[in-house]
């Protein structure tokens, strides 16, 4: 029954629609925050442009909840789900209801229409006006009042509940939290497991709960951190660890965690799977839960490196960055294992019939 419902798909295509206006009002409000901007709130006097861009930055992360329920309401239900998505998401920021609202508001809602359009008969003349007007109009009237009365108000009590949760936690709580969402982040280097955490991440971040965005972006980069760590200690101890072919891998990866990219290490999990994922994912897990204790927060949900200056504790993040690095580089020194003769020649171009058999190590 899930499976036809395809909830996978519509999220996923409603965070390729968020994501660009998550980086884009992330990034102005840092910019305006480091300029010394504040958000406006009279705009009769006279106002700066950092004051401006953090404005607007802010204005910004207002519209998330709007644009995640009409891209869910859209992959469900196309164009006509567009407009009552955009009112049930609208209602959800403005209830208090935030991210989780505007998801469930855009699957309700997309199903609503695609009902409606299936089931919906009008007279001959009247037929043009069900894309323009009927549709829209009761799809919004129904919508609108579930939204208002039935749906919104558990929605708001359990986001307050949860924020106030994750506030109000300490010590290693703060520290388990963090090394699952770290975890998580690194698990599958930006498959499904990954998105459901960053979208948990962000969603707090639209309640004011910016620690859970500084674990993501962590965790997006200690893969390729640790990766290329472990590829150093392999050069400075004469440790072959990695064939060529992953070492050129490596380098390309490295300068693609710069930027949280974690993708770059896919092509090195995808011959040696189980020890790429269990030590990113320890890795991530460490750092993540060290940013968490130590209350790391970041405004902005991406960016990697450049964006470590808005945050509030840049220093201690990367300190938490390095360790989980650390640890991920050195559990992959100690663990993965070394080239076969057999990797080396098919790398090489090599015949298979030249290999000697006895070469070949079972892993």
């Amino acid at each position: 029954m899930l499976k036809k419902m395809q909830l996978k798909k519509h999220a996923m295509t409603a965070i390729s629609y968020m994501l660009p206006l998550v980086v884009a009002a992330g990034l102005l409000i840092a910019i305006g925050n480091l300029t010394g901007g504040s958000q406006i709130t009279n705009f009769k006097n006279g106002y700066s442009i950092p004051s401006a861009l953090t404005t607007l930055g802010v204005w910004g992360m207002g519209l998330l909840a709007p644009v995640i329920s009409a891209a869910i309401a859209y992959s469900i239900a196309d164009r006509p789900g567009i407009a009552p998505g955009l009112l049930s998401g609208i209602i959800s920021y403005n209830i208090g209801a935030g991210f989780l609202g505007g998801m469930l508001g855009g699957f309700l809602t997309g199903w609503l229409v695609a009902f409606l359009v299936k089931y919906i008969k009008v007279p001959k003349w009247a037929e043009g006006l069900v894309p323009m007007m009927i549709i829209p109009l009761l799809s919004s009237l129904i919508m609108g009042i579930l939204m208002f009365f039935v749906v919104g108000q558990p929605i708001v009590w359990a986001t307050n509940a949860l924020t106030s949760f994750l506030n109000s936690m300490q010590g290693s709580a703060r520290f388990a939290f963090g090394a699952i969402l770290g975890g998580m982040a690194a698990f599958d280097f930006g498959g499904p497991v990954n998105k459901v955490a960053s979208l948990f991440a962000d969603g707090l971040l639209l309640e004011g709960v910016k620690q859970p965005e500084a674990v993501k972006i962590l965790a997006s980069m200690v893969p390729p951190f640790g990766v290329t760590l472990s590829w150093v200690l392999s050069k400075l101890f004469k440790h072959k660890i990695y064939t060529q072919e992953e070492e050129d891998n490596i380098k390309v990866a490295f300068p693609m965690g710069i930027v949280m990219i974690t993708e770059g290490v896919i092509p090195l999990a995808a011959v040696d799977l189980i020890r790429m994922v269990v030590a990113c994912s320890i890795g991530a897990a460490v750092g993540g839960g060290l940013s968490m204790t130590w209350g790391v927060e970041s405004p902005v949900p991406s960016g990697g490196l450049f964006i470590v200056p808005a945050m509030n504790k840049p220093l201690l993040f990367l300190v938490a960055l390095v360790i989980g690095s650390v640890v991920t580089g050195l559990i992959l020194f100690a663990w993965k294992k070394v080239p076969s003769k057999t990797d080396e020649k098919l790398e090489t171009g090599e015949p298979e019939e030249d290999i000697n058999l006895d070469d070949i190590q079972i892993s």
